[in-house]
C-alpha cells in the first residue's frame, strides 16, 4: 500500500549554522521551486518570533516572495496567528496576496502567539493577556467576513491541534489543518468532532481535513535516523522545559547520547513517518487512511535545504503518480 493522497509541505524555514537569513533564503526558494516542479500541491509558511533558528519573516512576506518566484503551487500561511494581528490587515494582506496570485494564495489561520519568549509574547499583543477562546471565535469570524467581502479572496483553513480548534473550524465550515506532527494524540477525537459538527459555508460544503505530518526520507533507515536527531534535540529541550535550541547538523547531533527516559519520551509523542521511501510511502497511506484524510502536508524538519529537497524527491518517488500533481516546467535559478 502507498499514499495516493494529495501531497502538500509546511515549510519551518530556518538559518544553518553559520549563514544569515538572506543567506539562507534562496535555499527557500529552491525548495519551493523543486517541490512545484514534482508536483506538490502547496507550501505554507509558518508565523514564529523569537527562536534561536526559526527565522522571524511573517508569513505573508515568505507568501509573496515565493509566490513571485514560483508559478503553479498554491502557497499560504501555516499559520498567519489570530491573536498577533488585527482582522483587518490580515484580510489586507492576504486579499492583496490573492490579486497578485489569483487562485494561488491561501490563508491559514491559527492560535498561538508563534513564540516561547514571553516578552516576544507580550509586545506581540501589545500588552493584552493571552487570546480567550471567545476572543479567538470572533476574531476569526470578524477576519472571514472582511477576506469575503473583498474581490479577490484567499482559500481560508482553521489550523487545530485540539478538539476546540476542531469544533471551531467545523462551526464556521472551513476546511481544517490538523497539526498531527504536533499533538498526534489529539487528531482521532479532534477529526471525529470536526466531521459531526461540521456545518456547510460559503467556504467549504463538505468537511475538509488535511493532516500535517514530520517526515524524513533517506535511501536507508540508519540514515533517516541520523537526519532527524538535531529536531529530536530540539524537541527534547521543548517538552523538558528548557530554553529552546539552535538546531545543530547531524554530525553535531550523533554525539549526544540520549537516555532512556528520554528516548521513551521521543516515542511516546511522535508519530512521524521515517524511514525509507517504500517505509514512509506505507506509512503515510496509513495514516491517512486511519483519519480518512482528503491531503497531507508534510514537514521535514532537516539540517540543511540540500537534504530537504533530496528527502522530498525519495517521498515524491515512492507515492502513487496520483498523491502529485503534474509536473511544472523547470524555472531558471533563484535570483
Amino acid at each position: 500500500m502507498t499514499c495516493t493522497l494529495p501531497l502538500s509541505l509546511l515549510e519551518v524555514p530556518g538559518t544553518e549554522a553559520g549563514r544569515s537569513p538572506a543567506e539562507t533564503v534562496p535555499g527557500v526558494v529552491r525548495f519551493a521551486r523543486r517541490a512545484e516542479e514534482l508536483g506538490f500541491h502547496r507550501i505554507w509558511y509558518p508565523e514564529h518570533h523569537g527562536s534561536p533558528w526559526l527565522m522571524d519573516v511573517p508569513p505573508a512576506l515568505f507568501i509573496a516572495h515565493v509566490a513571485a518566484l514560483t508559478s503553479t503551487i498554491t502557497v499560504g500561511s501555516g499559520g498567519a496567528l489570530a491573536g498577533n494581528h488585527a482582522p483587518l490587515s490580515l484580510a489586507e494582506q492576504f486579499g492583496a496576496l490573492a490579486a497578485f496570485h489569483p487562485g494561488r494564495i491561501a490563508l491559514g489561520i491559527g492560535r498561538g502567539p508563534g513564540t516561547l519568549d514571553e516578552a516576544a509574547a507580550r509586545a506581540l499583543r501589545r500588552g493584552r493577556p493571552p487570546l480567550t477562546d471567545e476572543e479567538y471565535g470572533e476574531s476569526v469570524t470578524e477576519l472571514l467576513r472582511m477576506v469575503g467581502n473583498r474581490q479577490d479572496a484567499p482559500e481560508p483553513w482553521l489550523l487545530a491541534s485540539s478538539e476546540a480548534g476542531a469544533a471551531l473550524a467545523a462551526k464556521r465550515g472551513l476546511p481544517m489543518a490538523f497539526a498531527y506532527h504536533i499533538r498526534p494524540k489529539n487528531a482521532a477525537r479532534a477529526v471525529e468532532r470536526y466531521r459531526s459538527d461540521f456545518r456547510p459555508s460559503r467556504w467549504s460544503r463538505t468537511p475538509r481535513v488535511m493532516l500535517s505530518i514530520e517526515t524524513v526520507c533517506a535511501e536507508t533507515e540508519a540514515e533517516a535516523a541520523r537526519l532527524s536527531r538535531p529536531i529530536d534535540l530540539v524537541r527534547l529541550e521543548l517538552m523538558s522545559g528548557r530554553e529552546e535550541r539552535p538546531l545543530v547538523d547531524p554530525e553535531s547531533a550523533a554525539h549526544y547520547v540520549m537516555t532512556a527516559q528520554e528516548q521513551e519520551l521521543l516515542r511516546s509523542s511522535l508519530d512521524r513517518a521515517q524511514g525509507t521511501p517504500a517505509q514512509v510511502g506505507r506509512r503515510l497511506a496509513d495514516i491517512g487512511s486511519r483519519f480518512g484524510a482528503d491531503e497531507l502536508m508534510l514537514y521535514l524538519p532537516l539540517y540543511d535545504t540540500t537534504t530537504r529537497i533530496r528527502s522530498l524527491e525519495l517521498v515524491a518517488g515512492a507515492v502513487s503518480g496520483s498523491a502529485l500533481g503534474p509536473a511544472a516546467a523547470p524555472r531558471s535559478p533563484a535570483r
